[in-house]
């Protein structure tokens, strides 16, 4: 009863067809005609003896019928039989059995039909398969140190402090390389560095350190809660970042280097054959024009001042010190410094930031936004708050940024101006991370680019 589905639905079908209803018919006709045939025989034989007859007829004609009627049954029981073990298979999850049924009847497309079922359900586990161990693969191999936890903040099962998966990453980082499934989580860290805890007890995503000097490993630790079979469970995934950190470091600090001595050489060249002309000026007696290098030395080194003071500033920046302003006030403050043009209402929620540091990095947009060649009247500031977000928009009908530019316009030293620093978006930017929120560009519909500083509210 049990072959391969495609040896099954290699095989032909039958042309002529036969459907249970007409086998059926045609069989109880059959024994219908020879009980007939048989009473007529036996009445020629026994005339005037009905009930003679009619008990032979029936001792010929009943146990015929029964065992043809069986012998038809008999395999149709067998396939219900077979049906019955291959769904308890197909439950089990084992697809690898089919069926066969020789007639030419509604059976047939029956068991077509779950042949064909068990195929798809085969071809659909092989792909399952397939996927599940491309996604293992990936997983274990993954440099990030994945844990998967169950929560214990919602259940009072003593199994619920355990840890039900770990990868290879998170054992090597660990727990020496050897499993961690079924082990409880508090055991497990407290084999671990003190910084791991302290940084799970915080909560949420962040930066932590481990180590000092030489052996200092920098880690980002991420989580994520959700529900698997009915309970809840955390995701912890831990990656190093030291050096990678280390290489941003060294790139940073060389270009950091590459700006400075170029804004250092083109400032002390001029400035020494400036002192080199005043005093060729002075030992002549030519002293008529000693007043305007003097005045061209003066603006080179206030230039030069001003260029280590935005550096310093940047390195420098404080932690933001929060505090309490309405809306109005403080964008009133920004008016007095800046044009710009407020768009729709102003939230009735005051404001809880650091307003130097805010004032500073909406100060430098808005003058970004004068000097990319807009109109003073459409630089505009928005202000509104969107769920529990506040987002403050400055938007200008400038020349907006290209691909590559809006790529690397918020990192620190990039400018695409003759005499930028670069430091007025990398500003914003830590000042806005420093808050909480983050700094986005985009450019706008119709000319133009918007700047959003995205704040918790």
């Amino acid at each position: 009863m049990k072959e391969s589905v495609k040896e099954s639905s290699a095989r032909p079908r039958r042309t002529l067809r036969f459907s249970l209803v007409t086998r059926w018919s045609a069989l109880v006709g059959t024994l219908l005609a020879v009980g007939i045939l048989v009473a007529l025989g036996l009445d020629r034989l026994m005339p005037g003896r009905p009930l003679a007859v009619l008990g032979i007829c029936l001792l010929c004609v009943v146990p015929i019928a029964v065992i043809t009627i069986r012998a038809q049954i008999q395999p149709i029981l067998s396939l219900f039989r077979a049906l019955e073990g291959t769904v308890t298979s197909y439950r089990d999850g084992d697809f690898s059995f089919s069926l066969h049924w020789a007639q030419n009847d509604e059976l047939a497309d029956l068991v077509q039909a779950h042949n064909a079922l068990g195929d798809v359900l085969r071809e659909q586990r092989l792909g399952l398969v397939q996927r599940e161990l491309l996604l293992d693969t990936m997983v274990q191999n993954t440099p990030v140190a994945m844990l998967l936890v169950a929560d214990a903040a919602h259940t009072r099962d003593p199994q619920a402090h355990t840890i039900v998966y770990a990868n290879l990453a998170a054992r090597q980082l660990l727990f020496g390389g050897r499993k961690l499934e079924g082990h409880a989580l508090d055991a497990v860290l407290a084999q671990s560095v003190p910084a791991l805890v302290e940084a799970l007890a915080r909560g949420g995503d962040g930066l932590f350190t481990a180590g000092d000097g030489e052996d200092e490993e920098v880690y980002h630790l991420a989580r994520r809660q959700f529900t698997l079979n009915g309970r809840r469970h955390e995701l912890l995934l831990l990656r190093q970042l030291t050096a990678e950190l280390r290489r941003q470091e060294v790139q940073t600090w060389k270009k950091v280097i590459r700006v400075i001595s170029h804004e250092l050489n083109n400032s002390l060249a001029p400035l020494a054959s400036l002192a080199h002309s005043g005093a060729e000026l002075v030992r002549r007696g030519q002293t008529e024009r000693l007043p305007q290098i003097l005045q061209t030395i003066g603006e080179r080194t206030r230039h030069l001042e001003s260029f280590i003071l935005g550096y310093a500033r940047f390195a420098k920046l404080p932690a933001p010190r929060l505090e309490t302003v309405p809306w109005p006030d403080f964008t009133a403050r920004l008016a007095a410094q800046v044009a710009f043009t407020l768009v729709g209402s102003l939230p009735e929620e005051p404001a809880r930031i650091d307003v130097a540091q805010m004032e500073q990095a909406l100060l430098n947009l808005l003058k970004n936004a004068h000097e990319s060649g807009s109109r003073p009247d459409d630089v505009a500031l928005q202000v509104r708050r969107v769920q529990d977000l506040l987002r403050i928009d400055v938007m200008d009908r400038g020349s907006g940024m290209n691909d590559a530019v809006l790529t690397n316009a918020l990192v620190p030293f990039y400018s695409t101006k003759r005499s930028g620093t670069g430091l007025g978006l990398a500003l914003a930017r830590e000042i806005a991370e420093a808050h909480g929120g983050r700094i986005t560009l985009s450019n706008r519909e119709g000319g133009g680019l918007a700047v959003t500083l995205i704040l918790p509210a």
